[in-house]
């Protein structure tokens, strides 16, 4: 999952190294632009923390792949600027019918991908069978994740619980300027799911000459084919020039492009691993921006002349509470070390400026989100009545935090555990502190079995869905929880489907209710992710969702 699972690798030399590419690369291709674009540099270095997991975004569920995927591809729905509300894009309007079964897009004309071949309907509908059919190894999480989580399955499986259990019917082109998808049941997100980059629409052609759909190999292993590796062909403002893996990708611009083509003819994204080899990268002159700016960077930069961007936050960060622990199975223990945390403290001490208390587990800006939960107030001495009353005065309890890692919802885990802790000791709860390396074992850890108590973890969204952060966490039952309730289940997956969005709204409202009523952890802050850039770097474009294509940005000389 994009925001969760992303790894990111820690090579302080390694990284430092790939600086003097960055360096080297703007030498020799930087140049100038002339035209309506005012002139100045039209090479924009933008430094990633990791090699994309695959250039074929259907087959890619992480940030640093969807990065890339965003400046080739589009889709048919876009996001608004700034919001992670959907848009148009190739679709330039769209009409579903009052069964939530039929999705009428009409396309945008004149629009060609980067091998000169129409988009159209016919293009469309390829893509959506494509999805549909894809078998075998394809068909694992790590690779058709979203496909998988929002359609619900494929045409056919091995796996009884995806075969023919989709939501997608077919598709039909009745003239190149209209697609219409069919459904066998609602799906009332999909038109903010088709915003994904997983759903980008690729060109039939490539995809077909360059064996796309010819992965090998295992689930958590796959042997990607040339078109995933090096073809990948979509509409956007760039196309794609050269992958060297672990050192940096690059794109350059599409002459053909329908759209506005901007100042930026060139963007590199060298691999630079390490937090503070990307800062060391910025403040050398060598890259021109970078994402996941760490909480005690952002003055130092800001001091020295380099600009912080942010986006709004549309995350979450939580404790979460793993009732296979028998103490943790009991709600009054839960609510107790609801009470303990001092929100405020922790917000002003650890994270970002302009993170705010979470009450939720989604974001206030998400449909659904309820200003009347239960809240839990910080109230120690009220922790400490529960306590007793539970029989657990002398609790001792692990926590689990990650470390080596910084992630948009929780750049700074360690400094969290530590503030937590303290407010768990001064109510009488020993804890016991487990740290795990982010990759493999933190994860591996909290998601694939029973062994931890206390953990830290969040969630960024990927579209402008209440189930896109309650569903993944509460959908059934799962290790991180360690508990089963049906009736929670079901309450938000019965929101899912339900087709009138006012109706829907309200369901889900009632269902953050009864999760915080339940709580089965304690949604914590919602905090800022911060980006860094040169100060002649213009018009960087924030997303909440990380929509960010580089054609609007403009460079200095």
């Amino acid at each position: 999952m994009k925001s969760r699972w992303q790894i990111v690798a820690v090579g302080v030399v390694a990284g430092l190294a790939l600086t003097a590419c960055a360096a080297s690369d703007r030498d020799a291709q930087g140049g100038t632009t002339d035209g309506a674009s005012g002139g100045g540099r039209d090479t924009f270095i933008f430094a990633a923390s990791s090699d994309p997991a695959s250039l074929d975004p259907a087959l890619a569920n992480d940030g640093e792949s969807f990065r890339v995927a965003r400046q080739i591809f589009e889709g048919l729905v876009g996001v608004e600027p700034g919001t992670a509300d959907p848009a148009p894009l190739l679709a330039e309007s769209w009409e579903v019918s009052d069964d939530g079964l039929e999705y009428t897009f009409r396309l945008k004309e004149g629009v060609t991908f980067h091998d000169g071949t129409d988009f159209d309907a016919d293009a469309v509908c390829f893509n959506f069978d494509r999805w549909n059919g894809f078998t075998g190894v394809l068909q694992s999480e790590s690779l058709s994740y979203y496909w998988q989580k929002v359609n619900g399955g494929f045409a056919t499986s091995d796996v009884a619980t995806l075969n023919g259990t989709g939501k997608y019917e077919s598709c039909e082109a009745p003239d190149a300027g209209t697609a219409v998808v069919h459904l066998k049941s609602p799906l009332p997100e999909l038109v903010s799911a088709l915003s994904l980059p997983a759903f980008s629409m690729q060109s039939p052609t490539a995809l077909q000459e360059y064996d796309a759909d010819g992965v090998t190999g295992q689930g958590d292993a796959p042997v990607l084919p040339a078109y995933a590796t090096g073809h990948p062909t979509g509409t956007g403002p760039y196309t794609f020039e050269s992958w060297s893996p672990g050192e940096q990708v690059v794109l350059t611009a599409y002459d053909d492009y329908w759209g506005d083509q901007g100042q930026v003819r060139r963007i590199v994204f060298p691999i630079i691993s390490d937090a503070t080899a990307r800062r060391q990268a910025l403040q050398a002159g060598d890259i021109d921006g970078y994402d996941l700016v760490g909480p005690a960077d952002v003055v130092a930069l800001e001091d020295a002349g380099f600009q912080i961007v942010n986006r709004e936050p549309f995350n979450i960060l939580y404790l979460g509470m793993n009732q296979a622990n028998p103490d943790l199975a009991d709600p009054r223990v839960r609510q107790a070390i609801a009470y303990a945390i001092d929100k405020e403290a922790l917000v002003a001490q650890t994270l970002p400026e302009g993170t705010e208390v979470a009450t939720n587990f989604v974001p206030p800006s998400v449909a659904g989100w309820n200003p009347d939960v239960a809240q839990y107030a910080y109230d120690p001495e009220k922790a400490k009545a529960l306590l007793a009353e539970a029989g657990k005065s002398d609790l001792t309890i692990d926590f689990n935090y990650p470390t080596n890692v910084s992630r948009p919802y929780m750049p700074t885990p360690e400094q969290v555990f530590t503030a937590i802790s303290a407010d768990l000791e001064a109510v009488g709860i020993t804890v016991n502190a487990v740290p795990d390396p982010w990759n493999p074992e933190y994860l591996d850890k909290i998601q694939g079995g029973a062994d931890h108590g206390l953990h830290l973890l969040g969630w960024t969204g990927d579209y402008n869905d209440t189930y896109n952060f309650i569903g993944v966490f509460f959908g059934g039952p799962s290790n991180e929880w360690g508990f089963d309730d049906p009736a929670l289940f079901q309450a938000v997956n019965d929101a899912r489907y339900v087709a009138d969005i006012d109706e829907q709204t309200t369901a889900y409202e009632q269902a953050n209710a009864a999760i915080m009523d339940f709580l089965p952890g304690v949604p914590l802050a919602h905090p800022v992710p911060s980006l860094a850039f040169k100060a002649d770097v213009k018009g960087y474009p924030a997303s909440p969702v990380q929509d960010e294509v580089y054609n609007v940005v403009t460079l200095g000389d």
